[in-house]
């Protein structure tokens, strides 16, 4: 049976490890045709645990005696995470290396997240609207990578194609993964290669030198998870899709 939109769960992991090591050769490898849909009906199943208090909603909607904060609505079909907007960062049960990564997110006033490219490389998540000037900090940026107690590199959008805190965002990312030759050592950095927010193209071919600020692994490596953000405010995000591609 061909694979359409397969995923390594836990389940899946304990089937033996040779259905294991098949399946990561296939994520590794990528699958132009194949779209994996991880937040298709809006729940966990496609991320590791502890999820901490990330839970299912229907809707967000801005707290109106508090625009720093959502009312939830429930049901599914999004996740958010948690009530109070603030618990465990989560990454998912695949790891990929090239991929098209397609998403909608929502953030309240003043809020901060990320998605992070092999749980290592940060598309910034931030409210944004109405900034002149933006830093890599802001929204859609490429987060600047941390050492010594010193940011450096980082890369701002092009142009702030940010929405008001409390209506839905889209973006999509071209991302291709680092490069390494058979002794393991990088021959190649990871490179955004296209991102675009609200269907305005806002990166073009960023090189990253190394894992960004707050990565979940400081080493790199050829392929790795998604991890979205949840210990710097409220986020919800739906219609996460990925499609692993091969990259030249």
């Amino acid at each position: 049976m061909t694979p359409s939109t397969h995923l390594l769960s836990r389940s899946f992991l304990r089937c033996g490890s040779l259905l294991a090591l098949a399946a990561a050769a296939w994520v590794a490898g990528g699958c132009a045709e194949c779209t994996q849909v991880i937040l298709g009906k809006g729940d966990l199943s496609n991320f590791r645990t502890p999820t901490g208090t990330w839970q299912p909603t229907a809707d967000v909607r801005l707290n109106t005696a508090d625009p720093k904060r959502f009312d939830l609505v429930p049901g599914s079909g999004a996740i958010v995470n948690g009530a109070e907007g603030r618990t465990t960062d989560i990454l998912t049960t695949a790891e990929y290396g090239d991929v098209r990564v397609s998403y909608e997110f929502c953030i309240p006033k003043a809020s901060n997240s990320g998605v992070y490219f092999m749980g290592r490389y940060e598309v910034q998540i931030l409210d944004s609207y109405g900034v002149a000037q933006p830093k890599h900090s802001d929204c859609g940026g490429i987060y600047e990578r941390w050492a010594d107690g010193k940011g450096f590199e980082g890369t701002p959008p092009r142009v702030n194609a940010s929405r008001p805190p409390g209506e839905w965002q889209t973006a999509e990312v071209v991302f291709r993964a680092p490069r390494f030759d058979a002794g393991g050592r990088k021959v190649e950095n990871a490179r955004f290669k296209r991102v675009t927010l609200n269907g305005v193209e806002i990166h073009e071919n960023v090189e990253v030198t190394g894992p960004t600020r707050s990565a979940h692994y400081s080493d790199e490596k050829p392929y790795g998870p998604l991890m979205i953000q949840g210990d710097h405010g409220p986020v919800a995000v739906r219609k996460l899709k990925v499609t692993p591609l091969h990259l030249p």
